[in-house]
């Protein structure tokens, strides 16, 4: 058998299924392209084992072969490992349905315990000394043939897995940390992905989106629209077509004519030429039309709930315990318990185990372990504090502590949870968290290894 199998038929995909029916434990990875397309889709499925590495070509063969690999990717006697799989899930199951069970995320692994870089790349550098290649991270992985250093590229994606897999099970189960971990991989397991749809609101998750004037946000959303519109015709990535920025500076200074138009940041000659006057129209239908209704208030005007004065001293308290705790456990604070969890036990002061483990901010094995520990603290600083005032006072932390990455896209997430929920861009669409072989995790759909 060749070193990479490449499976472009039915046939190949049946007969595959019916080797790893046979296994114990597989490496899963996949490929897709939305840094280069307006839907992204899966182009590429790794899968290693004891019998060989094989890559699957989804745009050869036609969804229905993956019927042959379902039972194996939901046999709970068969251990399936990923690294970063929140991504690989969501296109699979896209894809042809499948659903995942008997799962084990080495990212997931590398965060609850402690490492300072979590990437792919990185945790096989540090248990294998092998320095993974980063050359084929922005490949567009929907052409074909592939050449041979995507081939080799994809291959290695999946080679290490299944033994860092091992390394990092008894690492977790030596800091009684095991336990953690497959609650977070069965919260995986559940999770109920979302269908593909343009959200017409997107706009609203743009950075500096909700500071803006009633007028403004209406300029705002007329450009979103034209974006989308455009990027859908093109088949580009929306923010390839304009940048989250670049809608934000225009709706903050409206350009009125092309030659206004011109000078502003981000706009190109190339982008002047090809919709210069679509945009100045969209400008002039936000500013001259009817202004953005008022947005809702449910938080405060960064997004975080709003708290009265014993909530946010709850708050302060809560977050000098997670310090110390998370330095004591040698954790990212972020991971260890998000600021959002904390915001919610704040606001709503559970009195009991009972009432903290209804919070829907807080994972079930979090609360078993910490829950009573969490309570003290509460009771304590309810103590300390005068009586409320009442009046509500948005909390503004200084530097909210975030976890820190995969993701397969920005900060690393919390694992799998409240934090872990699949990253919806401004477009509406879900977002492939980059993850980075180096430090954390492109394309392949943009996760950084």
């Amino acid at each position: 058998m060749a070193e990479h199998a490449f499976i472009d038929t039915v046939a190949e995909v049946e007969e595959l299924a019916a080797k790893l029916a046979l296994e114990k434990v597989i490496a899963v990875d996949t490929e897709a392209d939305s840094f280069f397309h307006y839907f992204d889709k899966l182009c590429l499925v790794q899968i290693s084992a004891s019998c060989g590495t094989f890559l699957i070509d989804p745009l050869a063969v036609p969804a229905r072969a993956f019927d042959a690999l379902a039972p194996v990717m939901a046999d709970p006697a068969i251990r399936k490992v990923f690294h970063a799989a929140e991504y690989d899930l969501f296109v699979l199951n896209r894809h042809s349905g499948i659903r995942v069970r008997n799962l084990f995320d080495t990212m997931i692994s590398a965060q609850l315990l402690g490492y300072p870089a979590v990437g792919y790349g990185a945790l096989v550098e540090r248990h294998f000394d092998v320095r993974l290649s980063k050359d084929q991270q922005r490949t567009d992985w929907s052409r074909r043939p592939l050449k041979d250093v995507q081939i080799t590229y994809a291959a290695a994606d999946v080679a290490y897995l299944v033994e860092l897999s091992q390394i990092l099970e008894r690492e977790l189960e030596s800091h009684g940390r095991l336990s953690w971990a497959q609650a977070e991989f069965a919260a995986l397991e559940q999770r109920v992905w979302p269908e593909r749809e343009f959200d017409e609101q997107g706009y609203l998750r743009i950075k500096g989106a909700r500071k803006l004037p009633a007028r403004n946000l209406a300029v705002l959303r007329e450009l979103f629209l034209l974006r989308d519109k455009r990027a859908r015709e093109s088949d580009r990535p929306p923010f390839k077509v304009m940048g989250n920025g670049t809608l934000l500076d225009l709706a903050q200074n409206p350009p009125l004519s092309r030659r206004a138009l011109g000078k502003r940041r981000g706009i190109t000659d190339l982008v002047l030429r090809r919709m210069g006057q679509e945009v100045v129209d969209a400008v002039t239908r936000g500013f001259e039309g009817p202004e953005h209704p008022p947005l809702e208030r449910k938080a405060a005007g960064n997004g975080r709930r709003r708290l009265d004065r014993r909530g946010e001293a709850r708050l302060e308290e809560l977050k000098r315990w997670r310090a110390q705790r998370a330095r004591e456990l040698e954790l990212d604070p972020g991971v260890f318990c998000p600021n959002a969890s904390l915001e919610e036990i704040a606001g709503e002061m559970p009195r009991s185990a009972e009432e903290l483990a209804r919070l829907p901010a807080l994972k079930s094995w979090w609360a078993q372990h910490f829950g009573a520990e969490l309570l003290r603290v509460l009771h304590d600083v309810e103590a300390r504090v005068p009586a409320d005032d009442g009046r509500a006072h948005a909390h503004h932390p200084p530097h909210a502590q975030q976890p820190q990455q995969p993701q397969h896209a920005q900060q690393s997430p919390h694992p799998s949870g409240h934090g872990g929920q699949l990253t919806i861009g401004p477009d509406g669409l879900p977002v492939r968290r980059k993850r980075s072989r180096g430090r954390r995790r492109g394309s392949r759909g943009g996760r950084r290894r």
